[in-house]
């Protein structure tokens, strides 16, 4: 999630020599976070239920998710940029997905259950086909736990190595590879029954190439502001608030009014916050971690597609929580760790 949201990344600094498996460890648990952040923790679908198809699904779903989660990290890193271009990048691989590759965000029938329809119906606007409220659903979803608060976390874990690429020549064609692979296979299989006209996909593609875009013209640098930061506790709050409520809107046209209301806030305030001295990596952190805890705090109350035995459910949802605050507790220990061993307080940019 944003860290100084209004500059730019420091400039990648030359990769010391490390040994494989500390080259690895940082991609491969971007690689598998993505995706588990992405469809496991809120535990809507009913192989929550099932542990063996959860590790079958990740193996597929990875590529899809986990694939253009390293790519928006590594391109945003070498360009030297920082959390607005991520964020842009994300929104734009986001509608890549939903618009383009499932084409979801068109789909009256896209899941053969009525939670779909009574959810896309109160805001939708038949000439475009598409449902407001799945607008502002899937693409949040997409940008903040699909890629953002992924990124936000693992980095976290390597905190000495956050602003470094982590893929080469080699592994950066392996990680596109395997995503257009995905991106091939889950369009063929769910765009059997349905494909989106030619007017949507071309608005999509239109829009797509422009948050791709805008992501390298915003301006690199900006001017701090004295005040100081708020505490990464009180921010984690904020953002915990902020994130359930958007979770919770009802979908009708209040609600997505609301839910408008609740992302410009939790933007503006990162925005603001992040300008501020002593902005550290901790602070994104607290706003990553927040969005992983929301969801998994609200698999516990969702209700899967399907049948799926409650014992099964609630075991998963308190697998995934405790994975989560086992995580989080361990990024921020080497946050300060390395801090700790750090001249002066790291500002993210």
């Amino acid at each position: 999630m944003p860290s100084a949201l209004s500059a730019a990344a420091p400039a990648p600094t030359p990769t010391r020599r490390r040994s494989l498996p500390r080259r690895l460890a940082p991609v491969v648990g971007l690689f598998v976070l993505s995706p588990i952040c992405a469809e496991y923790l809120i535990g809507y679908d009913q192989i929550i239920g099932h542990p063996r198809e959860l590790l079958t699904g990740l193996l597929l779903l990875a590529p899809l998710y986990g694939a253009p989660a390293l790519l928006i990290r590594e391109i945003t890193r070498r360009t030297g940029r920082g959390w607005p271009t991520l964020l842009l990048l994300s929104a734009t691989f986001g509608l890549i997905l939903a618009g383009l590759v499932d084409q979801s965000l068109f789909n009256p029938d896209f899941f053969d259950d009525p939670s779909w329809a009574q959810e896309r119906t109160p805001t939708l606007i038949p000439s475009l086909g598409i449902s407001v409220g799945h607008v502002l659903n899937f693409l949040a979803g997409h940008v903040i736990w699909s890629f953002a608060a992924p990124i936000a976390v693992v980095e976290a874990c390597v905190p000495d190595r956050a602003d470094e690429p982590w893929l080469g020549k080699v592994g950066t064609s392996v990680v596109v590879v395997l995503y257009l692979l995905a991106v091939l296979v889950f369009h063929h299989e769910l765009t059997r029954d349905f494909t989106a006209s030619p007017t949507q996909l071309g608005i999509t593609a239109t829009i797509v190439l422009a948050l791709a875009v805008s992501a390298f013209a915003l301006p690199r640098h900006h001017s701090p502001l004295t005040k100081r930061a708020p505490s990464p506790w009180l921010l984690a709050v904020a953002a915990v608030v902020l994130l359930a409520a958007h979770q919770l809107v009802p979908s009708t046209w209040l609600g997505s009014a609301m839910d408008v209301l609740v992302l410009i806030s939790l933007g503006g305030l990162l925005w603001w916050w992040s300008a501020r001295k002593q902005w550290s990596r901790l602070h994104t952190l607290a706003v990553g971690g927040a969005a992983l805890v929301v969801n998994a705090g609200l698999s516990f109350v969702v209700d899967p597609l399907g049948q799926v035995s409650y014992t099964a459910k609630y075991g998963a949802n308190t697998v995934l929580m405790l994975m989560v605050l086992a995580l989080l507790a361990w990024a921020r220990h080497r946050v300060r760790a390395v801090a700790s061993t750090t001249p002066a307080p790291q500002a993210l940019r």
